[in-house]
C-alpha cells in the first residue's frame, strides 16, 4: 500500500496511528478523569472545548513556526509538547491543574497538525496526493477505533492510566517524526521545488483555497460536531433506543469511511478534486435528509452508514485541493485552512445543542443540512486543481486558473 510513496508519507502514518491510538484510550476516560475531582457536566465540557479552542487561537502561531523551523522540528516538538502536558494531566491534583495542562496540549496539537499537513501537501506529487491523504487518514482512523476499547480497559485499574499511556504512544510518535523524517525539504518532485511561501491574502485571491476553507468548517460542522454533540441524545431521547445502536452507529461510520478512504483518494487523484468532491458533498447532503425523517434506529444506522461513505471523500478532497495551490512552505496559510476546521467544531455543537434545546433536534438536523447544502453548490462550482497553476496576478488584478492541459476523465 505505500509502495511508490515518498518516505515522508509511511513516516507520518507510523506517526499518526500512534497518535490517534493514544487519543482513542483517554476518550472514555476523562469524562470519569475531570468528574473524580468534583466537576460538573459543563466542566467537563469546558475541559473538551479548550482543547479545540487552544488549537484554533494558535493555529496562525503554528504556521509561523513551520514557515521559520521547518516542518519536521514543529512537528516533533509539537507531538513532545502534548506528551509533556498529557503526562502533567495525569498527576493533576485539581480541576483547575487538568484544564490548563489539556488547554496547554491545544498547542502542540496545532503544530504537529499544521506541520503533518504541510509535509504531506509538499512531498507529494499531485497525482498521488489524494491516496497519501486517504493512508495518512487512513492510520489516524484505524488507530481511533483500537484505542478507546484499550482505554476501557484501563479505566478499570486507574483513571490516570490513560493518561501515562497517551503520554508514551505520544512519545513514541515525537521520536519516530523527529528521526526518519527528513531533515531538508520535503519531497524530490519537480513540482514541489522550493518557492517563496504563499501569503494569507494571495490565497484567499484563490476560490479553489476559499473554497476549501468553507469545506473544513461545514464538514467539520457535520461530521464531527453535531456526531459528538447532539446524535447520541436524538438517538436515546427522541428514537427511545439504547447507548449501544449509538455505539454501533458511530462504529458503521468509521468502518464505511475506513473501507472507502483509498478509493475516494484514488478517485481524487485519477478523476480529478471535483469529482471526489461533487460525490463526497452530495452522499452526505443524503445521509442528512435521512436524519431529519429518521423515525428508528435501523433509519439512524442507514444514515451513519452513508455519512461515513461521504466523509470518506471529504476527509481528504479539501486537503487535496489546498495542496494543489499553495506554493513554497505556506504554513499560514495551510494553518488557516486547519482553523476553519477547528472553527467547525467549535461551533457546530453549540449551534445544533442551541437549536435542540429551543426548538427540536430535527430543527438542529435542518439547519446543519441547509448550511451544508453551500458545500454542495460549491463543489460543483470548483474549478479543477489538479494539474493546475493558480497564480495571483500582480497589481491588484485577480487571480486566474491556467490549466496546463486538461486530465482524462474530467469533462
Amino acid at each position: 500500500m505505500l509502495a511508490g510513496f515518498p518516505r515522508e508519507v509511511k513516516v507520518l502514518t507510523a506517526a499518526g496511528f500512534f497518535v490517534a491510538v493514544g487519543f482513542g484510550v483517554i476518550v472514555p476516560a476523562m469524562p470519569l478523569y475531570a468528574k473524580s475531582f468534583g466537576a460538573n457536566n459543563a466542566a467537563v465540557g469546558l475541559i473538551i472545548s479548550m482543547f479545540a479552542v487552544a488549537r484554533f487561537s494558535s493555529g496562525l502561531f503554528s504556521g509561523k513556526l513551520v514557515d521559520r523551523f521547518g516542518e519536521r522540528m514543529v512537528f516533533a516538538v509539537g507531538i513532545l509538547m502534548v506528551s509533556f502536558f498529557t503526562l502533567l494531566c495525569a498527576v493533576a491534583a485539581s480541576y483547575t491543574q487538568l484544564l490548563i495542562f489539556r488547554s496547554l496540549g491545544g498547542l502542540g496539537s496545532s503544530m504537529f497538525s499544521v506541520a503533518g499537513s504541510s509535509i504531506i501537501m509538499r512531498a507529494v506529487p499531485d497525482d498521488q496526493r489524494g491516496r497519501a491523504q486517504s493512508i495518512y487518514n487512513g492510520s489516524f482512523l484505524v488507530g481511533g477505533i483500537t484505542g478507546p476499547a484499550i482505554g476501557g480497559a484501563l479505566t478499570t485499574i486507574s483513571l490516570r492510566a490513560p493518561f501515562f499511556t497517551y503520554s508514551i504512544t505520544l512519545f513514541i510518535a515525537g521520536v519516530i517524526g523527529y528521526f526518519f523524517l527528513s531533515p531538508g525539504k520535503p519531497g524530490s518532485h519537480p513540482s514541489v521545488k522550493e518557492k517563496a511561501s504563499m501569503t494569507i491574502p494571495e490565497a484567499l485571491a484563490l476560490m479553489p483555497y476559499r473554497t476549501a476553507l468553507i469545506l473544513a468548517f461545514v464538514a467539520n460542522w457535520i461530521l464531527f460536531g453535531m456526531r459528538s454533540s447532539i446524535l447520541p441524545l436524538f438517538v436515546t431521547e427522541e428514537l427511545h433506543s439504547t447507548t449501544a445502536i449509538v455505539g454501533l452507529g458511530f462504529t458503521l461510520t468509521a468502518l464505511c469511511q475506513g473501507l472507502l478512504l483509498l478509493p475516494a483518494g484514488t478517485l481524487s487523484d485519477l478523476r480529478g478534486r471535483r469529482m471526489a468532491l461533487s460525490i463526497g458533498t452530495t452522499v452526505v447532503m443524503a445521509g442528512m435528509i435521512i436524519l431529519i425523517f429518521a423515525v428508528h434506529p435501523w433509519m439512524f444506522l442507514i444514515a451513519m452508514c452513508i455519512l461515513g461513505f461521504g466523509g470518506a471523500f471529504l476527509s481528504t478532497t479539501p486537503a487535496n485541493i489546498v495542496g494543489d495551490v499553495i506554493r513554497g512552505k505556506s504554513g499560514q496559510v495551510i494553518a488557516l485552512w486547519q482553523m476553519a476546521g477547528d472553527a467547525g467544531m467549535i461551533v457546530g455543537p453549540i449551534t445544533v445543542g442551541f437549536l435542540s434545546d429551543l426548538y427540536s433536534f430535527r430543527a438542529a438536523f435542518v439547519v446543519s443540512a441547509a448550511v451544508f447544502s453551500i458545500s454542495v453548490l460549491l463543489a460543483y462550482q470548483l474549478p479543477e486543481t489538479r494539474k493546475s497553476h493558480l497564480v495571483v496576478a500582480k497589481d491588484g488584478e485577480q487571480a486566474q486558473d491556467l490549466h496546463i492541459e486538461p486530465d482524462h476523465g474530467d469533462h
